[in-house]
């Protein structure tokens, strides 16, 4: 396995403000980017870009690798950051990024180097198993179709959990050449336009040995405690974020356009000299960080569990559950926050609107499903012990 030159620092301080520095570097890109992308259906040509060219795609690899290996917490605050520019250039960033350091830390050294001879790349992936995967000499046939594949269209590979048939293990993770990649051009959507999370599908497409991995195989991956999380615990951060940065987009959103408005209001008692907006404003901005600092508490106990081996799974399902709250307070405090915005918030143009489309499209995202609520409590009423998928 070859080490790859590292320009992340190793000290989580410097690493996040080496990470913070990167979105800068490409914020006017991505705001430039933004309004084609929600047109169109897909990022940009000129987000796509930026992302690559910022190293933000490093964010969860290996060091090994030459990725930056963020602590969560710090991946938490890159994704609020991009987020706060545009919400679908943040979405395909932590999804490629999540699966290149998900596959880059299970694969055999030779088909990382493969991998990465291009440089970094963008990788699409789904998180539920489906399809199936025949063993054949040399690799796996593999057919399928799969849902939610943000970025797909601009992707260089794919990464597929499948389930095997007949000999080999019950589930393998195929990485595949987007090359070999059908996709399907059906995401028509109330929000997160932008990030074109289209289906995609394999029809017999044969995967090499070395590019398949097994799910349950219990090899050690490549990398430190961010690596050992597993799944869900290596994505759960990701999805708490984006919901609280929605929120505090929205409270800036509003706040601007009150302002702005008291400016130009000609008489009366304008909509940010009401004092149940001032209300919903300060006590809004305050459920955010709550948010934050939950999000933030469960992932530093989760990551210092996984310091020696795997994580503690009530540790695990209660940042599950700390994601879910998340989205939950982000939904309601967007939906007041467009009610005080008026008329102007129905037309298609709103920054508001768009929030709102997001965050209603976002919360009926797998990881962020309300059942973990009652997983979370029944390991409170000593019922199970935590730590599975919703």
């Amino acid at each position: 396995m070859s080490s790859y030159e590292n320009q992340f620092p190793e000290d989580r301080e410097s690493n996040r403000e080496h990470l913070l520095a990167a979105v800068e570097s490409v914020a006017d890109a991505l705001a430039a980017g933004r309004d084609e992308s929600e047109r169109s259906r897909r990022l940009s040509p000129t987000s796509v870009e930026a992302l690559r060219t910022s190293g933000l795609f490093r964010l969860k690899s290996p060091r090994v690798f030459g990725g930056a290996e963020a602590h969560p917490v710090t991946q938490m605050d890159v994704i609020e950051a991009v987020t706060m520019i545009d919400p679908a250039a943040a979405w395909c960033m932590f999804i490629t990024a999540s699966a290149t350091g998900a596959t880059l830390s299970t694969l055999p050294g030779e088909t990382a180097e493969t991998v990465l001879a291009d440089g970094f790349p963008f990788m699409a992936a789904s998180l539920r198993p489906g399809g199936t995967a025949l063993r054949v000499d040399g690799g796996y046939r593999v057919s399928g179709r799969w849902a939610w594949g943000s970025g797909v269209e601009h992707a260089d590979w794919v990464l597929v959990p499948v389930f095997c048939e007949g000999d080999g293990p019950p589930v393998i993770r195929a990485l595949v050449p987007a090359g070999d990649v059908i996709v399907h051009d059906n995401w028509h959507t109330l929000g997160m336009r932008g990030t074109g999370s289209c289906d995609y599908e394999l029809d017999d497409v044969f995967v090499p040995e070395g590019f398949a991995v097994d799910v349950f195989s219990g090899e050690p991956p490549k990398g430190g405690a961010l690596m050992r999380l597993g799944l869900p615990a290596f994505v759960v951060n990701e999805h708490g974020s984006f919901a609280y940065a929605l929120g505090r987009l929205a409270l800036r959103t509003a706040t601007d356009s009150a302002i702005e408005k008291k400016r130009g209001y000609l008489g009366g008692v304008s909509l940010a000299d009401r004092q149940v907006f001032q209300r919903a404003i300060g006590e809004g901005t305050i459920r955010m960080n709550a948010c934050a600092l939950a999000m933030a508490d469960a992932m530093e106990r989760l990551f210092d569990s996984a310091a020696e081996g795997p994580p503690d799974p009530v540790l695990v399902t209660e940042a599950q559950a700390a994601a879910v709250w998340c989205t939950d307070e982000a939904l309601e405090l967007v939906s007041e926050l467009f009610r005080f915005t008026g008329g102007s918030a129905v037309m298609n143009d709103s920054g508001m609107q768009r929030i709102l489309r997001d965050v209603y499209t976002v919360q009926s995202h797998l990881m962020v499903s309300a059942v973990v609520y009652e997983q979370y409590g029944q390991i409170m009423l000593g019922m199970t012990e935590g730590g599975a998928l919703p």
